[in-house]
């Protein structure tokens, strides 16, 4: 009687120790999907960290830092100093709406346009003097000659050589614009208006034994094309108009660039600015690096010694630092995800690159390929990534029914998830990926998914706009545009 007791007894406790393996191991997995990050983590510290990751690593050895203009790690910010205060939320998401905006004329227009189309009419509350966001990444150049007794490895430079005493006009911090083709920086004379004040001091080509003028004859001057100005003094004049209204103009020059003490591009071709006023620009900065896909950007003028390819890794906080590397990334080729650059009508001075997928928490949303068929641009200055209607709509659905033990906020502006993180230490955060063409899944940073505590992506007005991946989903991704091969390649944990 005691054995035919126990028989079952046994299988019951077999049976209910099989079910508890099998919650443990489903719950195991969950958890895998879920960051558990702490909300301090979200926020700047009062100086500067520098890389989050191993300093020693190819980015950063060879390549030039990248900061944000507002925060510790900014030489700019250091010098203009109470002047330099950051932009508030509203106004880093007014200037979001206004990028998005500057990307979707451009799509409108071809590259070689010489107007910007017609401006829609300022709303009421748009602000004329509005501050660009603190987003935007940006590098530290310097004009003249590094001094041998300074080993700046890693400073990226404009080098239009030294004076007889070895002085030069100190660094200069310019914006990497994907979206722009064509360098410029203010330049001596820059009355202020119609330049802006800048903490930098402005590069004098006077100064430069290197720095030479092309004449209004010449090859370099008849390829503007809608760059080009006129002339004055027989000195060859550009002028760039952006989608949105705002100009810079001067004399088109040339000088030697150098990234490091062994990287460097000879007569290197770039706007000497002395008007640059409109909403575009970045105000803190003294002008614009174009990265764009045309003849003027940086780095198809350096292809020829580097490779038509360049990279970028923004930093997940303005207390840290990131890089930016022209030519291929020396690292391994397999710790990268590829996919291809779409090509086609769209404005070819942008890349564009398409989604197949979006993952949250692991699971893949109910959204067909064809949504994502007008393809994304990648930019480096717009925030907040724009999706088609149809997958932001089951993005934001995912999101939050997975962060229910939240308290939800007001919207902020057009970012309708937002959470009251206040009292909160931690946050279990579902990990989001997206898939570009060919798999390339790429899962964002936590850094990645909230911006001031809202989901940090929106929609565009209809599911056949092209889209936007904007900046705050790439930080600590090293994104490689590899112009020369029409492809896109990403690294995760790279900054």
């Amino acid at each position: 009687m005691a054995t035919a007791v126990l028989v079952p007894l046994l299988l019951l406790l077999l049976l209910f120790s099989s079910c508890a393996t099998l919650t443990v191991d489903a719950a195991g997995a969950d958890e895998l999907n879920y960051n558990v990050v702490a909300t301090s983590s979200f926020k700047a510290k009062a100086v500067c960290e520098g890389p989050r990751v191993n300093s020693t690593s190819a980015g950063f050895t060879n390549g030039v830092p990248v900061t944000r203009p507002h925060g510790p790690c900014s030489a700019a910010a250091a010098a203009a100093g109470a002047g330099s205060s950051e932009p508030s939320l509203v106004d880093a998401l007014r200037w979001d709406q206004q990028r998005a905006s500057y990307i979707q004329r451009m799509l409108s227009v071809s590259v070689n346009a010489s107007m910007p189309p017609k401006l829609p009419p300022k709303s009421p509350t748009e602000k004329s003097k509005l501050k660009v966001a603190s987003t935007d990444p940006v590098s530290e150049f310097h004009p003249g000659t590094p001094k041998k007794k300074k080993n700046k490895s890693s400073q990226l430079s404009i080098d239009p050589a030294a004076t007889d005493d070895g002085g030069s006009a100190g660094e200069q911090t310019m914006v990497l614009d994907t979206a722009s083709v064509f360098p410029w920086l203010q330049c001596a004379p820059c009355p202020v208006p119609p330049c802006h004040p800048q903490a930098d001091t402005l590069y004098d080509p006077a100064l430069s034994s290197t720095s030479g003028t092309f004449s209004c004859n010449s090859s370099a001057c008849r390829q503007l094309g809608p760059f080009a100005n006129g002339c004055a003094n027989n000195q060859c004049q550009y002028r760039v108009r952006y989608p949105d209204g705002s100009t810079t103009m001067g004399t088109y020059v040339s000088d030697v660039m150098t990234l490091t003490p062994t990287r460097m591009i000879s007569k290197f071709q770039f706007g000497c600015s002395h008007f640059a006023q409109g909403r575009s620009i970045n105000t803190l900065t003294v002008g614009t690096m174009g990265l764009g896909s045309g003849s003027e950007s940086l780095v198809s003028q350096g292809k020829g010694s580097y490779g038509n390819a360049f990279s970028y890794c923004i930093p997940p906080t303005a207390s840290t630092t990131g890089f930016f590397l022209l030519g291929v990334p020396p690292a391994s080729s397999s710790r990268y995800v590829v996919t291809p650059m779409v090509k086609g009508k769209l404005n070819p001075a942008l890349y564009v690159v398409r989604l197949q997928a979006i993952t949250v928490a692991g699971q893949q949303l109910s959204v067909p390929p064809t949504i994502f068929a007008a393809g994304s641009v990648m930019d480096s200055r717009a925030p907040i990534t724009r999706l088609p209607p149809t997958a932001y709509q089951a993005l934001r659905s995912a999101f939050r029914s997975r962060m229910t033990m939240y308290r939800a906020a007001p919207p902020k502006e057009h970012l309708d998830t937002c959470y009251d993180f206040t009292g909160v230490s931690s946050i279990r955060l579902p990990k989001i990926a997206l898939v570009f063409d060919r798999n390339a899944a790429v899962e964002l940073d936590p850094s990645g998914i909230l911006f001031d505590g809202c989901l940090a992506f929106t929609s565009t007005s209809d599911d056949r706009d092209t889209g936007i991946i904007g900046n705050v989903q790439q930080r600590t991704i090293e994104v490689v545009y590899d112009v020369g091969g029409g492809a896109m390649a990403f690294r995760r944990a790279a900054c």
